[in-house]
């Protein structure tokens, strides 16, 4: 067995950035940006108004000063002409700050009369203008590698980005294996359940960036496996699930290494998820996964979401850590790392009281894992422990 940190070295090892296309901003949501955008223009492009109220030069703007109207800027439709001594504009906001004026006077402190305006004592210091390009100027990069998140793409559309090049979805084909797996909907015999695993990894792979395609079950034989690996052969990356072990129908291992797989490792000193293993067959990398649905969905988290992120061009980095304070007690930790499903209330972090690697409803029911190093010793309510969000 190897550690942990070791055995994600080998995995980040055997990926690397995909391509890149380019696609509309409006199918840009969630996709990896893999080149920075430039702004096209400024924002705002014309010094423009923060209030409704009138446009006239600051340095007439005395208390009880009055001034002529001599027309109005809307947003979208600005007002052609300068403004000159003793003269206004009424404006909105949004509306361009009209040549010759530099401060807008709210409308809370104008009384108006016909095409005359009187300021009035108390005045808001303003100026209530935003200059131009104070939001971002023309040339302004958005910077890559980045997720795009919906205010991102407000951003890009104000700078004018009408689309951008972001990475290719990395293709995970995920192969469940074993006699025992039926799908849902199905009806199970007597000695089957029902194959679980693929559909919470395909939803954790989408939801990382990638596209999951689940293929038929592979049963447990070598001709049945062969199959199935053969039609995974074009994705960009390969996951198993189950018949990694060293069991007499556990046959990934020998069915791959029968069709010329490069492993980097089997066995990693962690619980759950002893049984992973991982390497490249016909160039293509490989996970192979533990079958257990909990040991399945954690190596997901911590091995498989990272590569993908290092695929969509990310930084190599681990799953990120947060720290809370334990609000229940925890027993000496053993000879593997320990990713213990807990719940995080508030500022606080406790273990679930069953940590069965079976237990989907204890998974579904939690919100984090607490992250126990190897022998690390029995800890008490108000320490601080690491953590992976889920």
């Amino acid at each position: 067995m190897i550690p942990v940190a070791q055995a994600l070295a080998h995995v980040f090892d055997l990926v690397a950035p995909l391509g890149t296309e380019v696609v509309p901003l409006a199918q840009a949501a969630g996709r990896t940006l893999a080149r920075p955008a430039t702004a096209s223009r400024n924002q705002p492009p014309f010094p423009a108004s923060a209030m409704d109220g009138y446009a006239l030069n600051g340095v007439e703007a005395d208390p009880e000063a009055q001034f002529k109207v001599v027309g109005e800027s809307a947003a979208g439709h600005g007002f052609d002409g300068r403004v000159g001594p003793g003269q206004c504009v009424r404006i909105f906001t949004g509306a361009p700050v009209p040549e010759g004026a530099t401060r807008v006077i709210i409308q809370e402190d104008v009384d108006r009369q016909g095409d005359l305006i009187t300021l009035g004592r108390d005045l808001s210091p303003g100026p209530h203008v935003r200059p131009a390009g104070d939001d971002f100027a023309d040339g302004a990069l958005f910077p890559a590698p980045k997720v795009l998140t919906a205010t991102d793409l407000a951003l890009l559309a104000a700078m004018n980005v009408p689309e951008v090049t972001v990475t290719r979805k990395p293709v995970v084909a995920l192969i469940a294996t074993g006699d025992e797996l039926v799908m849902p909907g199905e009806v199970p015999g007597p000695d089957q359940i029902i194959a679980s695993n693929s559909f919470g990894l395909k939803a954790m792979i989408d939801a990382a960036g990638g596209q999951a395609r689940i293929l038929p079950i592979a049963r447990d034989t070598s001709d049945s496996l062969r199959a199935a690996f053969e039609l995974a052969l074009d994705a960009d990356l390969i996951v198993t699930i189950g018949g990694a072990s060293v069991g007499d129908h556990d046959l990934v291992g020998p069915v791959a290494a029968e069709m010329g797989m490069e492993q980097s490792f089997y066995k990693v000193a962690m619980r759950p998820g002893k049984p992973l293993m991982a390497g490249k067959l016909s160039g293509v990398p490989m996970i192979g996964l533990p079958g257990n649905p909990v040991s399945s969905m954690v190596c997901g988290e911590v091995f498989l979401v990272p590569a993908l992120r290092v695929m969509l061009g990310h930084p190599a980095e681990p799953a990120p850590r947060r720290r809370a304070t334990l609000t229940a007690p925890l027993a000496p930790n053993g000879p593997r790392e320990h990713y213990m499903r807990a719940v995080r209330d508030g500022d606080g972090i406790a273990a679930l009281e069953r940590q069965d690697s079976a237990l989907l409803s204890v998974l579904s029911t939690a919100n984090a894992l607490i992250v126990r190093p190897v022998s690390d010793g029995p800890r008490s309510v108000g320490e601080v422990v690491d953590y992976l969000m889920l």
